[in-house]
């Protein structure tokens, strides 16, 4: 028996296809390896927490808390962690402290061990109600160190921070390097004086981004580390962690081998390379040497990376890339871990795609500059704060302090048929939204309808929404031109644009945009009631002429010019805060520069699309929980 050995935390079941998939491992791809990863002799699984709680609902159509008991009831040795993102507990934003404290205790109680909790400033007033609640619940409490490069981020800033975590209770602390950007030499100095002077144990996570995580290890675990993260080889390095087997091979025959089951390892590896051909992101670089400049975690990489296609401007990643120190710098030396590198990553995408730095900026990035989120390393840059808060102030104290109780908000707007357990309450204070939308789908599960075939006789189908309008030419002289035009397209609603040189029509749902040539107008037909009378023409005497007054011509209507409300980005759009909320704004209604018009959820942020101008809402066009795409018209208004 080695009389140290280095302990391993395996995060294939959730950092790890975090980091690679976009975090889209099912629990039926972990079914058949589960009693094999629990032969393997790990410390613990990461397999809950960070994005996996939203991606479930989201995009999976998989409870997250159905998912954490059955990986409870096959691991029966050891031990389940999960990453717990402090006051944002798994989303992107603060909760208020009661569904803190139910998401802990509910997690506890269905087989959670220890609870890493983090939040991404370090700021030890975003940590302090859930390591609390943690250990109410008789649980492992890891206080957690967010590893980052700037000026503010030196060793004594970081032996501060652990301090504050220790005075709060933690077991444990972590240090989180969640963009791989440890160099061993760091490693060493910081573990080696946190085990001197903070006297705790101390676990590290490195990503293997930059490749040095490898050799970060190595130091760490000679200056007393007790603990690292790794995953299963085909999940592991580039964005993820090391390997496993690599770091086993590593300490091999030393004072620190861990000793594992080399043949349960194996078993797992063929598992997950059976998948990783098809779940790989494509062009993931096994070494990104620009990783020390930009910085960005691995599962923001894989995610950026995603969203960016989504987007259709993956060739703008360099750019991208480039934009996200600039933001960092602004916004005070964020730690680029959730939410802040969502926070920094998707106003470095905006600048980019817009052309114009924070022309416009999402609601999570004013309340990180006002403060909600909790307090910024550095000063934020003074001609940044006063774009975004215009007269505001930020706030001072502690963030969740300002929020009120939002479970009995939960029980009294979530559908009693939906509602299965107590946990979908906190499910739906977390994620209103997407919450309802997996409710509702558990409740009745039925696929989607297959596409009928389209008969040549049938009208137009609806548009799809972001689809460019179908376009064609034609002369339009005049009204009589117009109504033609309409009875062609079969048209039974009509909301219709004349502006400089087309017509839009609504039919439905489908858009028609009719590109106008200029032209004569043709003579109007004659009718009955206007055409002269067949026969000799009447005799008549010419009347005297008599003087007239000038008449002033006709005052013609002026032409009311229109402008289209434009979706900045792909995304799925909110007309309501949520579902019980009132509108943002309805048609008719007239608003004022800089009000909220609605919601374009993008890249895991709400962005406030918000009026220029002072305006009139002349039309919606998109319904709520709609997916849109970049450049869709979203309003038609009508500037006053």
């Amino acid at each position: 028996m080695v009389e140290n050995p280095i302990k391993f935390t395996d995060t294939t079941l959730r950092d790890a296809h975090q980091s690679l998939w976009a975090t889209r491992m099912r629990i039926e791809d972990m079914r058949p390896v589960l009693e094999h990863i629990d032969k393997v002799g790990y410390w613990s699984l990461e397999v809950w927490g960070g994005a996996t709680f939203d991606v479930c609902q989201r995009f999976l159509n998989e409870d997250p808390w159905e998912r954490l008991s059955e990986i409870r009831d096959k691991v029966k040795n050891t031990k389940l962690q999960m990453l717990l993102r402090g006051q944002n507990i798994v989303g992107y934003h603060n909760y208020p402290d009661d569904v803190l404290e139910a998401f802990v205790k509910h997690a506890a109680d269905r087989g959670l061990d220890i609870f890493r909790i983090f939040d991404a400033l370090n700021d030890a007033r975003n940590l302090e109600k859930a390591i609390g609640f943690v250990k109410k619940a008789g649980k492992h409490a890891q206080g957690t160190l967010c590893y980052a490069i700037s000026p503010v981020h030196t060793l004594e800033y970081y032996m501060e921070r652990a301090e504050e975590q220790k005075d709060m209770g933690v077991d444990s602390i972590c240090i989180k390097d969640m963009a791989g950007i440890l160099a061993p030499q760091m490693a060493y100095d910081l573990v080696s004086a946190l085990k001197s002077e903070v006297k705790l144990p101390i676990q590290v996570h490195c990503h293997a981004s930059s490749g040095m995580a490898v050799a970060a290890y190595l130091k760490a675990a000679e200056a007393g580390a007790d603990v690292i993260d790794t995953a299963s080889a085909p999940l592991s390095c580039s964005t993820s962690q090391p390997a496993g087997e690599t770091m086993v091979a590593c300490f091999a025959h030393t004072d620190r081998d861990p000793e594992l089951n080399i043949e349960a390892m194996e078993r797992i590896e063929v598992h997950f390379s059976r998948m990783s051909a098809d779940r790989s992101i494509k062009g993931n670089k096994v070494v990104d040497s620009m990783v020390i400049t930009h910085q960005i975690p691995g599962g923001m990489a894989s995610n950026l990376l995603s969203q960016l296609k989504e987007q259709k401007a993956e060739d703008r990643l360099t750019e991208v890339l480039n934009e996200v120190p600039r933001v960092r710098e602004d916004l005070g030396f964020p730690p680029l871990v959730t939410p802040t590198s969502q926070i920094v990553g998707v106003q470095a995408v905006i600048n980019v795609l817009t052309g114009e730095r924070y022309k416009l900026i999402p609601k999570e990035v004013k309340d990180y500059v006002k403060g909600l989120y909790g307090r910024s390393p550095a000063r934020i840059r003074e001609s940044v704060m006063a774009k975004i808060l215009g007269g505001d102030k930020p706030v001072k104290g502690r963030p969740a302090d300002r929020l009120e109780p939002l479970l009995p908000k939960a029980r009294k707007e979530l559908p009693k048929d939906l509602v299965e357990k107590e946990e979908d309450y906190i499910s739906y204070a977390l994620f209103p939204e997407v919450s309802l939308k997996f409710f509702q789908w558990r409740k009745n599960p039925t696929p989607p309808e297959p596409a009928k075939p389209e008969k040549k006789s049938a009208p137009e189908p609806r548009q799809k929404p972001g689809s460019a309008p179908a376009k064609e030419e034609i002369d339009i002289g005049t009204v009589r031109d117009l109504i033609e035009l309409l009875a062609s397209h079969q048209v039974t609603e009509l909301e219709w644009q004349y502006k400089k040189d087309r017509v839009r029509i609504r039919r439905g749902g489908a858009v028609l945009e009719t590109v106008v040539r200029a032209s004569e107008p043709r003579p109007m037909p004659a009718t009955a009631a206007s055409a002269p009378k067949p026969g000799p023409a009447p005799e008549t005497t010419a009347p005297a002429e008599q003087p007239t007054e000038p008449q002033a011509p006709e005052p013609k209507p002026a032409a009311t010019e229109t402008e289209e409300v434009i979706s900045p980005m792909v995304g799925t759009i909110y007309l309501r805060t949520r579902p019980d909320s009132p509108p943002f704004v309805e048609k008719g209604e007239t608003v004022e520069a800089g009000q909220a018009l609605c919601i374009v959820e993008a890249m895991k942020l709400m962005n406030e699309i918000q009026a220029e101008k002072k305006c009139r809402i002349i039309d919606i066009l998109v319904q709520g929980g709609e997916s849109v795409e970049y450049g869709q018209p979203l309003m038609l208004i009508e500037p006053l």
